[in-house]
Order: C-alpha cells, then structure tokens, then sequence
C-alpha cells in the first residue's frame, strides 16, 4: 500500500472565522489509528489517517485528508490476528512507511496550519472509539518525546458515544448506513478510509445541533 501524502480531495476554501466560536477555540480533527494490536503500551502505530473538517455556509464539512503508514517501532509487538483485520504488511516497501516520530511530527506540523488558518488555539481529538486512539497517541507522544503536541491531553470527541445517543447504534458501518452514509466493508480498517467516514459521521451528527442551540 503506497504513502498518499496531503490528499486534497475536496476542494479548499478560505478559513472561517467561526470554526473558533463553534469549539470553544478548539480545532477538531479527525484521526484513526491502525495499530499491530489493542494494547497502546506494547503494540505498535502501523497507520496513521487524518481528515481535517471546515465550516462552509455554517455547515460542517470534511476538508483535506493527510495519511501515513509507519514503521513500528524498534522493541514494539505485532498480533497476527490484528494483521489479519488490517491487511497491512508491516515488511512490505511497498508501504512507503516513515518512522513514527517523522510521521507524528508531520501530523502535528500540518494540524498547527489548520489551527493558525482557523484562529483556534488548540486541537481536540475526534475518532470512533476514541479512547484507543487517544491512548496510542499519548502514549507515542511521550516515547518519542515531543514536547507540543497540539491535541488537548485528555479530552476528545468520540463519534461512536454521539452516534449511540443519535442513532442508536455504535458500531462505525452501522451509525454510517443510519446516517445516510455510504460505507464499504472491504475498505474498512484502512486508517485514511475510516478517517474519512469518521469525518463524514462527526459532520453529520454535529450539523443536527448547531452551536447553542436548546431544546425548548
């Protein structure tokens, strides 16, 4: 599987202003993990996905997408049987992997862009299970000793909490089909595809309740 840097697979517009107001002087960005297993102390970063989101016409949209396959790293475990759910070949060149300081160096590189584009101060997490990949990412943040991380230490979106409060259903391919989404089962577990549908979930759940909005 080839490396598919800064993917501009929809089109850029200008930075909104309200992107600020809308998260509190938080930039959402959406991130999946693929992983050599569950355990985020001992198992290694395999891919790295990445979709930015933009406020256009006071809607929240997926914009860019950023991907990264990663080499484990030195001392790291690998389960087969995650290696049969990814499909990734951690010894294929094919990959185009980085190490993984590089590739969250570059991650944070391009999300500081987005953050300074938008007028936010910092980057909160969203993913589907977020907890996994907040844990894998802390965690390689302090292995490799990256000092400014933009994400907030603790605190994160997780989709698949609103998507059970909204949808009434957790699991990523079934909130997307209730949401109207389209989702193929044989992409899934590919970092940049469950990022992108991720991204798609997050907007849809989020446009159902525009900032300050109440119930009366």
């Amino acid at each position: 599987m080839l490396s598919e840097p800064d993917l501009p697979d929809q089109q850029e517009s200008p930075p909104d202003p309200e992107m600020a107001k809308r998260f509190r002087g938080y930039l959402p960005v959406v991130i999946d993990f693929e992983t050599g297993g569950f355990d985020h102390a001992a198992h290694a970063i395999l891919e790295i996905g990445m979709v930015h989101v933009a406020l256009r016409e006071g809607q929240l949209v997926p914009s860019r997408s950023w991907r990264r396959a990663v080499h484990p790293y030195p001392g790291s475990g690998i389960d087969p049987a995650s290696l049969k759910v990814t499909g990734i070949d951690p010894n294929d060149p094919e990959r185009g992997a980085i190490d993984e300081k590089t590739a969250l160096q570059e991650m944070f590189q391009d999300i500081r862009r987005e953050m300074k584009a938008a007028g936010c101060g910092r980057a909160i997490l969203v993913a589907h299970n977020a907890a996994f990949d907040q844990g894998f990412l802390s965690t390689a943040i302090l292995r490799n000793q990256l000092k400014r991380s933009p994400f907030h230490p603790f605190s994160f979106i997780d989709t698949a909490s609103l998507a059970v409060v909204a949808l009434g259903h957790n699991v990523l391919s079934e909130a997307c089909k209730r949401a109207g989404i389209s989702f193929d089962s044989a992409q899934a577990h590919n970092a940049l595809y469950d990022a992108q549908r991720t991204a798609e979930l997050f907007c849809n759940l989020a446009n159902r309740w525009p900032a300050g909005a109440t119930q009366s």
